[in-house]
């Protein structure tokens, strides 16, 4: 039976932890090892939405088993370490998406309904906070699950180069 909870600064080396297992377990299905290293410099936690309160850890009998958050910032992707310029400016519900942002699932937690839940509760807020869409910057890994959950695929993208390498991304938008 899985919990959830909005993440607090206390809970930062717990999610980093989460994070770095889960780039390093989830993504070399789709990635090759030189992509996987460079993901650390494109993917990560954005402490911005922990102090925005909108970010969700899930938990199972106490053990972390994913983590996930939505913004109401323009910044799209990208965590305090990565490559990805930010823009902290705030959305306007009537007129921008939300974004779905940092979702990342425990690898012994894969494919047991994290991400979804993730999903649910981002989407849930989204719309109470009333944007009528979300997009997100998906990874490979991520894509089969948004695909399933109702996003659609609008771009394709390239990170930047990271020691030469560049991580595939997809951008998708879901209406709510």
């Amino acid at each position: 039976m899985f919990t959830h909870r909005i993440a607090t600064e206390a809970d930062l080396p717990a999610l980093r932890a989460l994070m770095t297992r889960a780039i390093e377990q989830l993504q070399d299905d789709f990635l090759s090892p030189a992509q996987v290293r460079a993901s650390h410099k494109v993917m990560g936690l954005d402490t911005q939405l922990v102090k925005d309160r909108t970010y969700f850890m899930i938990e199972e009998d106490g053990r972390l088993a994913g983590c996930g958050g939505w913004s109401f910032r323009a910044t799209l992707y990208g965590g305090d370490d990565s490559v990805v310029a930010r823009e902290p400016v705030r959305l306007d519900p009537a007129t921008d998406a939300a974004k779905v942002r940092a979702m990342y699932t425990e690898p012994d937690f894969a494919r047991r309904g994290v991400g979804k839940l993730l999903l649910a509760l981002c989407e849930d807020a989204a719309r109470a906070a009333g944007f009528g869409r979300v997009e997100l910057m998906g990874t490979m890994a991520g894509v089969p699950l948004y695909r399933a959950c109702g996003y659609t695929p609008e771009r394709e993208v390239q990170s930047a180069p990271i020691d030469g390498v560049t991580v595939p991304l997809l951008l998708m938008t879901k209406q709510l």
